[in-house]
């Protein structure tokens, strides 16, 4: 079957079981050849292929509501609900996103780029339906890395507790986006190896149905029955909350998944079903994959599934970073590595391996993670927490209330800060500077370059008064010489890269390596620009601050982030709270949510690329 013709699943509804695993064998090829192309999560979705289509078989999308959770494992849904034809697009500039989309399908109900949140939507979701008096089903689709998360645990026991009807999907594929860690992931181990209870649980209810006084019988059995699970499954942990557990079911085996869905219907409660699949399956270099390089990349060599990778100047910045840290680690028992279940992504499975006593992978746990290291630095320890932007956003009150408040030593590296490109709105790192900013004790910073993130990291290692957050973007550094010389940078100080009295240029991070361009060539329109390098996003260097007020520069501020709470508001609240009259011209990302795209296409249609801010600073001065 071509999948590409695919219009809506109503289709599925009359095929066999030969013909689902037909359409399956189609479905995972097109992903294999269309992923190589574009790139994207292709393990999550070839391991989910034979679950997505038996769940679209067995519900009525979109009236029953299928709720991914983090949403990257959405591709064979998209391609079952009339997408299949815009796979060429896929998580390209204006194309397909790589996560459900509301405007993009009715079939799209819930979206989301974070783990952990489809049991707390499903739990609204179903009291609308109840209130409403309608009869729909609700089915969230959860993995087993994301049950990890606390608020899934908090929507857990909130759904049990209250008995809400609906139909949970735990998609176990023993890995997230790297392997799982903690008790829940082992408990989910031992529920695979045991298959018992569950046999003998079914066995004796057909048994018990069809024998006079069967009812009576059945709730003398169900006594048993409680005490029997504690002795056999691990599966008791999920009953005891109030949720009825089926499973373990094989997730690539359509009869089995549809007698595990046929028995959930008939049980007024909330039911999970425990559905064991490969990540991966059917493609070789990504079912052989154990450290989850294949959960997200770019485009691949169909026939080998080698990376095609794009020219790259420097090392990357995550690597650099976790190798600084690395590098004082191995010589300061103090200093300690913490990751939520990024070790793959923040580059730390070197430090994982050579120091495991001081590495902590916590798990799609967040605010765990922060707290933890506000515990460790209470005791004297040096914590590194190595978190993305998008997902330290998760823990706002930690680092505000256990961290920040308590003024404790917790270096935070902020990777993937800036656009991050394909991910789209969900990940974009632009949302930091506005609330680390914030907090009284924090101290903000962004390396130029390479060379300069070892003097960062330098800096705060000998730092002994409270937090910093090192910001560091997504990809690779400029390619210049790493020197093995280690400077301490002055909290507060800036750093003049170039030289002029018309216009002040503002910025940190690699994004001053286009505005020292931009200043080249105003220079050659007449126009002298002096480039600041504003490594210190808090504090701010106000000597640097008054010495242009009291000139009089204009001043430009870009930054690769959004306008509100950004360095560019700081500095212009400054410059009238001390009664400066300058000119300033703010430049960034204002009041909009950024989609996915290649990143230099979207900093072109932000005007943050060389030709846009030439023209803006020109504009600007006349």
């Amino acid at each position: 079957m071509d999948v590409r013709n695919i219009q809506n699943p109503s289709f599925l509804k009359s095929l066999s079981v030969e013909e689902l695993e037909a359409l399956s064998h189609d479905v995972r090829q097109f992903l294999i050849q269309t992923c190589a192309v574009t790139g994207g999560h292709i393990g999550a979705n070839l391991g989910v292929v034979e679950l997505t289509i038996a769940l679209h078989k067995h519900f009525n999308s979109p009236e029953d509501k299928i709720i991914w959770d983090v949403g990257h494992q959405s591709y064979i849904h998209k391609i079952l609900t009339g997408r299949g034809q815009q796979f060429e697009t896929l998580r390209q500039y204006r194309g397909l996103c790589g996560f459900p989309k509301l405007k993009e399908s009715d079939h799209d109900v819930w979206e989301a780029g974070h783990s952990s949140t489809s049991l707390s939507a499903a739990m609204g979701m179903a009291k609308a339906r109840d209130i409403l008096g309608k009869k729909n089903h609700i089915v969230p689709v959860i993995g087993d890395g994301a049950l990890t998360g606390g608020m899934a645990l908090e929507a857990l026991n909130n759904i049990g507790h209250d008995r809400t009807n609906m139909t949970i999907i735990l998609n176990d594929n023993e890995m997230s986006i790297a392997p799982n860690v903690g008790a829940m992931h082992n408990m989910l181990g031992r529920i695979r190896m045991n298959q018992g209870y569950n046999r003998l649980k079914v066995d004796a209810e057909s048994i018990l149905s069809r024998l006079p006084g069967g009812s009576r019988l059945r709730e003398s059995a169900d006594r048993i029955k409680d005490s029997l699970k504690y002795l056999v499954v691990d599966g008791a942990f999920f009953e005891e909350l109030g949720i009825r557990y089926i499973g373990p079911v094989d997730g690539h085996n359509f009869e089995e998944l549809e007698n595990a869905l046929t028995a959930a219907d008939s049980i007024n409660k909330p039911v999970l079903i425990h559905v064991v699949t490969k990540k991966g399956k059917g493609y070789h270099p990504a079912e052989n994959d154990k450290i989850g390089t294949w959960h997200g990349l770019g485009p691949y060599k169909l026939e080998t599934g080698e990376q095609i990778k794009g020219q790259t100047q420097g090392p990357s910045w995550s690597q650099l970073m976790s190798d600084e840290i690395l590098s004082y680690a191995k010589n300061d028992r103090r200093v300690v590595a913490i990751t939520p279940a990024m070790p793959v992504g923040s580059k730390l499975t070197r430090f994982q391996s050579e120091l495991p006593e001081q590495f902590f992978d916590v798990g799609i746990a967040e605010q765990h993670a922060v707290t933890m290291a506000a515990g460790l630095a209470m005791e004297g320890m040096k914590p590194y927490v190595a978190i993305y932007s998008t997902f330290l956003q998760r823990a706002y009150d930690q680092v505000l209330h256990d961290v920040d408040r308590q003024n404790l030593n917790v270096i935070f590296g902020v990777d993937r800060s800036g656009l991050v490109g394909a991910d789209g709105e969900t990940h974009q790192g632009v949302f930091d500077v506005g609330f680390l900013t914030q907090f009284p004790n924090m101290i903000v910073m962004m390396p130029k370059d390479e060379n300069e993130a070892k003097d960062l990291v330098y800096t705060a290692m000998h730092y002994e008064k409270g937090p910093i957050a090192i910001r560091y973007p997504r990809g690779n550094g400029l390619g210049v010489d790493i020197t093995e010389q280690r400077t301490h940078l002055p909290i507060g100080s800036w750093e003049n890269l170039t030289e002029g009295q018309d216009v002040a240029l503002i910025s940190y991070g690699p994004t001053l390596a286009t505005l020292v361009e931009v200043a080249k060539t105003l220079t050659d329109h007449g126009i002298q620009a002096r480039v600041i390098n504003a490594r210190y996003i808090k504090p701010m260097d106000t000597t640097v601050l008054d010495e242009l007020g009291s000139q009089n520069i204009p001043v430009v501020t870009v930054e690769e982030g959004m306008l509100n709470g950004g360095l560019g508001g700081q500095i212009a609240n400054y410059m009238t709270d001390h009664g400066y009259t300058n000119r300033i011209k703010r430049l960034g990302i204002n009041d909009e949510y950024i989609e996915h795209g290649d990143v230099d296409q979207i900093l072109e249609d932000l005007g943050l690329t060389h030709d846009p801010l030439v023209r803006t600073i020109q504009q600007f001065l006349k």
